[in-house]
């Protein structure tokens, strides 16, 4: 979000300072196109630069162009196909990733800051707001009303709309406030997800040194979970307590919410004595086999930053796949 951010306020202070300012981006991604549907980069006359649009060659190539345009008369927008294949007939990117991606190039005019500003302050407050790009130019909403992430129909270049929920959209919950949560919340924070860490020791060190969860929360018992957290299909949770006996009252609170990832941090042994109680208890294969136990992608990881990568690795993967409500 950070880099999104930047980008940003590269284009607000080009605006600002009457600079010309071109906005790249990537309305539509098939296939192992490098650039996916919503990367964006800035380029402003005075060569200033951020964001993506997949780099290499083909990057490099569009802001090359881009530059020139801003050099001379631009015409307000034009998008580009472009193919990641040397056998394609037509609009070839340089690249041999295959797959092929719509880039959008669009002179930005000095009434777009009012819209550029708005986008700023949605993403400086971790809040969520549509964006919109279309011949009629950039405008800005907070009002979501259950938009997808991404929409995007073409008619025709006169007659084309681009809209994307920016914002956080992935919201990780951290149940204990460790060393492991230390590290974790780093890697996610700049990895887009918005991290909440939940602790019921509130004068401890770690919980006081994380400065990259966006949220910090102390609870009286950890049952209090069940009524703080809730589920949703881009919620994430993974549970990393003191010992066994936390680790037990906040996933029994949690057991039953329909999250897109729960996990419960602890050895094989561990996981297996809670999982046989549990099922001694009755409940249910179909709610244990949603709980990704021991959590992380197995590489022997051993120290708090090992473990976080094991994790976060895990949290990508899912993060990539097809939802499916758990």
């Amino acid at each position: 979000m950070k880099k999104q951010l930047a980008t940003w306020e590269l284009i607000c202070k080009s605006l600002r300072q009457n600079i010309p300012v071109m906005l790249l981006y990537v309305l539509d991604s098939h296939g192992s196109s490098p650039g996916r549907q919503g990367f964006f980069m800035a380029v402003n006359h005075a060569g200033d630069i951020e964001g993506s649009i997949g780099g290499g060659i083909m990057e490099h190539k569009f802001v090359e162009m881009a530059k020139e345009q801003l050099g001379h008369f631009a015409t307000s927008y034009s998008i580009h196909q472009q193919f990641h294949d040397k056998e394609s007939a037509r609009h070839q990117s340089g690249m041999i990733c295959s797959g092929d991606q719509s880039i959008l190039m669009y002179k930005l005019l000095p009434e777009s800051i009012t819209p550029v500003n708005k986008i700023i302050a949605c993403l400086s407050q971790n809040q969520q707001g549509i964006l919109e790009l279309s011949p009629l130019g950039l405008r800005f909403t907070a009002e979501i009303h259950g938009e997808p992430d991404f929409h995007y129909n073409m008619q025709s270049e006169l007659d084309w709309v681009y809209r994307e929920k920016i914002g956080y959209r992935d919201f990780l919950y951290i149940i204990g406030g460790g060393h492991c949560a230390l590290a974790l919340s780093d890697m996610m924070e700049r990895l887009d997800f918005y991290v909440h860490v939940f602790e019921d020791r509130p004068q401890v060190h770690t919980l006081l040194q994380n400065s990259s969860a966006h949220e910090k929360t102390v609870v009286r018992d950890y049952s209090q979970l069940k009524v703080m957290i809730p589920g949703g299909d881009n919620h994430y949770v993974v549970i990393m307590t003191v010992g066994y006996r936390t680790d037990d009252i906040a996933l029994r609170a949690l057991l039953h919410k329909s999250f897109r990832y729960c996990g419960v941090l602890g050895s094989a042994a561990k996981i297996e004595k809670m999982f046989d109680t549990y099922r001694a208890e009755g409940i249910s294969e179909t709610l244990l086999n949603r709980i990704h136990a021991p959590v992380g992608i197995n590489i022997s990881s051993q120290t708090p930053a090992e473990i976080a990568v094991s994790i976060a690795a895990e949290l990508i993967k899912v993060r990539h796949e097809v939802p499916v409500l758990h």
